[in-house]
């Protein structure tokens, strides 16, 4: 799986600090993420983006660590440097290093729940990073959000020796994959296994 990147190591805990020259970014658009123009996935480095106006970046924030690499993300930048490209997030899939490609799965969520808590949900005013921990607060109402985990499954559903495939309409990704999904409020494990496959396959389980 994505996440069996051993031996190395990762390090979620969030350290508001500022990011140094030789930190490696994290940065998308849309679906896109910015990668050298290499066969190997590589992210840009904070002093790819250093000018003689000085830094090219906006609003870094710390993301996570693996090893002793730190990866910070920015939420606008002034250009794309010489030597990259902006690339669909569809590389991390079969793209290498391993860890690489989880680092850029990993950042794409971090960015996309950064992008959609820009405002606060109960009274509308600019959220502000906390200067301690991984979350946005209000400094009007002082609503706080963090990110979210959704518990979800994948299931291998089998008759004798055969396995249930499927092929999901209107996505980007087209291929055959196992049935999976979201554990909805109230449900347990084995009751989302149980509706996943009714609904994406008209087939009980059990």
């Amino acid at each position: 799986m994505i996440q069996d990147i051993a031996p190395h190591l990762f390090y979620n805990s969030y350290q508001p600090i500022p990011p140094t020259e030789n930190d490696t970014l994290l940065l998308f658009k849309g679906r896109e993420v910015m990668v050298a123009e290499e066969e190997e996935i590589r992210f840009p480095r904070v002093k790819d983006f250093t000018g003689e106006e000085g830094s090219l970046l906006l609003d870094t924030v710390y993301f996570f660590s693996i090893d002793h690499t730190r990866y910070f993300s920015a939420s606008d930048w002034k250009q794309i440097p010489a030597g990259f490209t902006l690339t669909d997030i569809n590389l991390f899939r079969e793209g290498t290093p391993k860890k690489e490609a989880f680092a850029g799965v990993t950042g794409f969520s971090l960015a996309n729940w950064y992008a959609s808590h820009r405002f606060c949900g109960r009274c509308g005013r600019p959220m502000q990073h906390h200067a301690a921990e991984r979350m946005l607060q209000c400094p009007e109402c002082r609503q706080s959000e963090y990110p979210k985990i959704l518990p979800a499954v994948i299931v291998g559903v089998t008759n004798g020796n055969k396995l249930l495939l499927t092929k999901y309409a209107n996505r980007p990704y087209t291929n055959y994959a196992l049935i999976a999904g979201f554990t909805e409020i109230g449900e347990s494990i084995e009751e989302t296994v149980r509706r996943e496959v009714m609904e994406e396959a008209g087939v009980k389980v059990k």
